[in-house]
């Protein structure tokens, strides 16, 4: 299930550049950024290259990117080892487009955007490799439907 909310649109901060306005800015969020949002940070820097800006946290950061997780991006050729697990403390005050949420419920934070979606994806870190493909599979898709949509969008 996806769920969309679009938060307050009429915000001041649309990082405008003279009259060009830069790359839009996404942010992927699960419990320990070791898994789910990693990969979905991944998919948009492959799917969205240069025209995006994407970044992912965690609301208790492991510290660590779960090794699977490296396993299975590199499998598609991406090193997810260069990566690094993070907060959301670290994410910015303001200026994000777009803050994709997976499975931590309660315990994601509130973080200033313009949309704000929760998908329901389980947690792959302790599934066998099959069921972690599975799972890669659907961020995938999802993170291609937003990141075009966030490109279409942008002037």
């Amino acid at each position: 299930m996806t769920r969309t909310v679009d938060a307050d649109s009429s915000s001041s901060d649309k990082r405008l550049s003279g009259d060009r306005r830069m790359r839009p800015r996404i942010a992927f969020i699960c419990v320990e950024n070791s898994c789910r949002s990693q990969m979905a940070e991944a998919f948009a820097r492959i799917h969205g290259g240069a025209r995006i800006d994407a970044s992912s946290a965690g609301s208790a950061p492991s510290g660590k990117i779960n090794p699977t997780a490296i396993q299975v991006m590199g499998e598609l050729g991406y090193d997810l080892s260069a990566h690094e697990s993070e907060s959301v403390d670290r994410l910015p005050d303001s200026g994000l487009d777009a803050i994709v949420s997976m499975g931590c419920g309660d315990a994601c934070p509130t973080v200033p955007a313009d949309r704000r979606i929760e998908w329901d994806i389980p947690d792959p870190k302790h599934m066998p490799l099959e069921e972690f493909r599975t799972v890669r599979a659907q961020i995938e898709t999802r993170v291609k439907h937003i990141v075009s949509e966030l490109l279409e969008t942008a002037p």
